[in-house]
């Protein structure tokens, strides 16, 4: 967890990763713009989720934020997040 961002999060070859699972509403979503906001660029985000996230979609697309569904199943849904330059 960074400061107060709900999470949890470490970096690796393919981006930051940012595990929201076992977390409530409105947490995830919460921790996964902080990142979106706060990271250059050129750094993706693999955001893990419990649920897909309905909500974080119109989230990202006023930030200019790219995503993509990585894996979806019960428990465990993967998206891959492109901050906006």
């Amino acid at each position: 967890m960074i400061g107060s961002v709900p999470g949890t999060t470490w970096k690796a070859d393919d981006g930051l990763h940012v595990d929201t699972r076992g977390l409530g509403p409105p947490d995830p979503m919460v921790a996964i713009l902080w990142h979106v906001e706060n990271l250059p660029p050129d750094c993706p985000i693999i955001a893990h989720l419990d649920r897909y996230p309905v909500h974080l979609f119109p989230e990202l697309v006023a930030r200019g934020c790219r995503y993509e569904v990585l894996e979806t199943r019960p428990g465990d849904v993967r998206i891959l997040l492109r901050p906006a330059p």
